[in-house]
């Protein structure tokens, strides 16, 4: 006994004990989901101030096809820190959304109705799709039914749905604490308004521009590319080393060129300023071998001496570097891939001896790599070309769902400035970004370099325009002069309240509907914005920002963006250009940057390389608290591997939740009223009382695994040390009226446990729930979160490192009994057990629980050892029963 005055804890008023006989985790995620809804567990009061709110901007999981274990994984992260701030007292604002704006929902619609979108064609309002069911993959493209946009747009929202149902039913499965109330599609009418508007907006202040310019193209889906959707694979190519010729007395000057069907676009050689081999043809010009066009020799200093011949010849376009070259060179502009990918079909006005355009003519309409092969020809045949092509890997630019290498054309498109361009409205603006991102809180922060090091390298502004047909609208209309030619420079805008609006189907303010295409009247624009224009205003659509102003002030700026490193480059970014260049802030002040999940062989999971595991299987196997302490288990930012064997460790603590919590409970735990005198029992909350602290910083600094780790040991020390040592006193003999040493466990255990359920209730929701509810009101979701101050208080000055001391000397008589291959009944009932000099006094102090727990009668004996021995036991029988 201790001789300190006794503490007592804060009062609380259990309910009545709701304790079943047997503890399973199966079924629970069904169950509470079932409650949690019924009762509005989660629902976001929006009464609260922005102050009072913790608001988050959720990844809106991409809607064709199927979720996978690496959605799981990230998704997780975030809602242990939505439970923790919920529990930490602030209101949180965590909505859904579902992500069905774009190429792979427009891919599925045709392949399952049977149809293609056909921007000329009026909407129908009795369209009924010609196939529905399967995957239709028999339908072929030129089988398909052409319809209007509008129609398109209907059928890609309708097939979502049954998508969208089924994520649902995972999410809640996982226990994602998200209020279902607050959802959005990126392709919805809220969602097509905000873009509409923002882009406006950035219209009328100069951010957006349209601009005939050169740009990456996909040949395959006909469309144009932002730089953040590029894909730098290796693609096989030949170097060819081609003769030009000195137009002053025809010396060859060799280049290499992987390639050559681009000679007809060049429009100069180029080399290093300080390349002592060129430089005295700097000024002068060559002729291009087979069409016999002079060309410029210059020098530049991106031009690399030490590749190739060192000197090389700069097309409209071959690569991005030829588009530096063009601009800041000011060359003329001299294209031949048209937009199909392959050669113009008509014979370029550059090209003006009879024989080049005769050479020419020959590769009019050809695909480039036919094209090539012609060109090559031609070299050997007027021995332009030294030497066989040699074997190369070269790097090529693809659009991240394409397969064929971009190629570079020119074309109207529209553009948002980001600091890519400096001149004009750009001015400045990049570093203002580079601010932005000083300002963010990266969680991990060495994720910072690469916001920084992808906004320092842009070379041009954010392409959001697109040719394709399922996606937001740009929001304009263009007037038609006299002669039927479009006055792009004046377009007709439309109203904000009339968003979202559908150019290519509905009519400007002021014309009829048969004014469309004729002299006099108007066209819609065609194209769409790129997903990232609308993705980039998550907060504002989830936010309610032009619909629903007063949610808005209540949840923006957000506080947390959770996502994958991996789209850093464009979604983050974005999202950060939308919000400085509309709201003159950032979007949020927290981004938490997941890793990726690898499989077997520690490779990247994705759907492209046919890696990944769908988790509903694994969910039901090992239960969600299991897959959770799967995830919990990673830290941000640091890729993890797909492990069952972390997921059965996570049900084995799940288990043992409940099964502790039962054992726990049985004794009366938290008995009203009771004090904590026993010095063991105060050692034990002394050392929760620094876990809380602990794990509450590692949470406030967004980590969660540490957070898991402090706590779950500490919940093992608990059950193996602390409810091993404390059981007998805690059943208290049976006697009629408790005493005060037992009065003094319960009230322990129940502190104990009821700050352990809290602690692990973010990463284990579904059994600490359960177990809350058999002895409490309400949800521990909705509970305070644990701090130490009342742990303190009920420990006093106590030594918290009494609990492991006697936790070994316990182990230590258990040693005995088990290399003897004896039962843990039999006593102890002879010997010395020696502890180390520095635990003695600690050890004294539990001895009781010690020798209660060990079942033994012993002398205790400081000495020189590392670690609890017991020297010359003796063992003897339990007594009969």
């Amino acid at each position: 006994m201790s001789d300190q005055q006794p503490v007592t804890p804060a009062a609380s008023t259990p309910a009545a004990s709701r304790v079943p006989d047997k503890v399973s985790l199966d079924g629970l995620e069904e169950r509470w989901d079932g409650i949690w809804t019924e009762r509005s567990t989660y629902a976001f009061d929006r009464s609260k101030t922005r102050e009072q709110v913790y608001s988050i901007d959720t990844p809106p999981p991409t809607v064709s096809g199927s979720l996978h274990v690496g959605h799981v994984f990230s998704y997780t992260h975030t809602d242990v820190v939505a439970r923790f701030q919920r529990m930490r007292g602030r209101e949180v604002f965590y909505p859904m959304g579902w992500d069905d704006n774009g190429l792979p929902t427009e891919r599925r619609v045709q392949n399952y109705y049977g149809v293609r979108c056909d921007t000329s064609l009026p909407y129908d309002e009795a369209f009924v799709p010609p196939h529905e069911g399967g995957e239709g993959k028999s339908i072929k493209a030129a089988d398909q039914l052409p319809i209007s946009r509008r129609n398109f747009v209907e059928l890609c929202e309708r097939l979502t749905v049954e998508d969208e149902v089924q994520f649902e039913a995972l999410w809640r499965r996982l226990g994602l604490s998200v209020d279902w109330s607050h959802h959005y599609q990126t392709i919805d009418a809220r969602s097509r308004a905000v873009a509409q508007r923002a882009f406006l907006r950035n219209l009328e202040r100069g951010e957006a521009y349209q601009a005939e310019a050169p740009g990456l193209w996909d040949v395959t889906f006909q469309t144009a590319v932002a730089q953040a959707e590029l894909e730098a694979r290796d693609y096989p190519g030949h170097f060819h080393r081609v003769a030009f010729h000195r137009t002053q007395d025809g010396t060859p000057i060799h280049i290499e060129t992987t390639r050559p069907e681009l000679i007809p676009a060049v429009v100069a050689l180029i080399a290093h300023p300080d390349d002592e081999r060129y430089q005295h043809l700097f000024g002068t010009t060559v002729r291009a071998p087979l069409f016999d066009v002079e060309i410029p020799v210059l020098a530049h200093p991106a031009a690399e001496p030490d590749k190739g011949a060192g000197i090389a010849m700069c097309c409209t376009f071959g690569d991005l570097t030829d588009v530096q070259w063009w601009r800041e060179l000011q060359l003329p502009t001299r294209s031949v891939i048209s937009r199909d990918g392959r050669l113009l079909r008509e014979t370029p006005e550059w090209i003006t001896s009879e024989a080049g355009r005769a050479r020419y003519a020959e590769l009019a309409g050809k695909t480039t790599f036919s094209a090539r092969t012609a060109v090559v020809d031609g070299l050997r045949e007027t021995g332009d070309l030294d030497g066989e092509p040699t074997a190369t890997q070269r790097k090529a630019n693809f659009f991240e769902k394409g397969d064929k290498p971009l190629e570079i054309v020119t074309s109207r498109q529209w553009y948002i400035r980001n600091g890519g361009r400096a001149e004009g409205k750009g001015e400045g603006l990049r570093e203002k970004l580079l601010d932005r991102g000083t300002e963010l809180a990266f969680h991990p922060d060495f994720m910072r370099v690469r916001y920084e090091n992808w906004v320092g390298g842009l070379n041009g502004d954010w392409l959001i325009s697109r040719q394709r047909f399922f996606g937001v609208s740009i929001p304009l209309w263009y007037p038609l002069d006299a002669d039927g030619e479009v006055d792009y420079d004046h377009p007709i805008v439309p109203d904000e309240a009339a968003l979202p609006i559908d150019p290519t189907s509905e009519v400007p303010a002021g014309y009829t509907a048969e004014q469309r295409g004729v002299p006099g009247g108007f066209v819609g624009e065609a194209d769409v914005m790129d997903t990232w224009a609308t993705s980039s205003l998550t907060p504002q659509i989830a936010g309610g920002w032009g619909w629903d102003e007063d949610l808005f002030s209540r949840v923006f700026p957000m506080d947390l963006r959770p996502q994958g490193q991996d789209i850093i480059r464009t979604w983050l970014f974005s999202t950060v250009v939308r919000s400085h260049l509309e709201h003159g802030s950032l979007p949020w002040a927290h981004a938490a940057i997941s890793g990726w999940i690898l499989d077997p062989d520690r490779k990247k999971m994705s759907k492209s390389k046919g890696n990944v595991v769908t988790p509903m299987g694994l969910l039901e196997e090992h239960g969600s608290d299991a897959v959770r302490y799967w995830a919990a288990s990673a830290r941000l930012g640091t890729d993890a591997a797909f492990e069952v064997g972390q997921m059965k460790i996570g049900r084995r603590l799940a288990i043992k939740v409940l099964n502790a919590s039962k054992f726990a409970l049985g004794f009366g735990a938290g008995a009203q009223g009771a004090a904590v005198t026993e010095p063991l029992d105060r050692a034990m909350l002394a050392g929760l009382a620094d876990v809380v602290d602990q794990a509450t910083a590692a949470l406030d600094a967004y980590d969660h695994t540490r957070a898991l780790e402090l706590t779950e040991t500490y919940f093992w020390t608990f059950c193996d040390d602390y409810l091993e040592l404390v059981k007998d006193r805690a059943y208290g003999g049976g006697d009629a009226e408790p005493s005060a040493a037992t009065l003094s466990a319960r009230a322990a255990l129940g502190l104990a446990l009821d700050t352990l359920l809290r602690l692990l209730a973010p990463v284990l929701p579904f059994a600490t729930e359960e177990v809350w509810s058999w002895w409490k009101e309400g949800s521990v979701h909705r509970a305070p979160w644990p701090v130490a101050a009342p742990l303190r208080e009920a420990a006093g000055e106590i030594d918290p490192g009494m609990l492991g001391a006697a936790g070994r000397a316990l182990a230590a008589l258990r040693k005995v009994k088990s290399e003897a291959k004896v039962s843990m009944r039999y006593r102890v009932v002879g010997g010395e057990l020696l502890v180390p000099v520095a635990e003695e006094t600690l050890v004294r102090t539990a001895l009781g629980d010690v020798l209660a727990a060990g079942r033994a009668q012993i002398a205790l004996t400081a000495a020189d050892v590392e670690v609890a021995v017991v020297r010359d036991a003796e063992l003897a029988e339990p007594p009969a029963q």
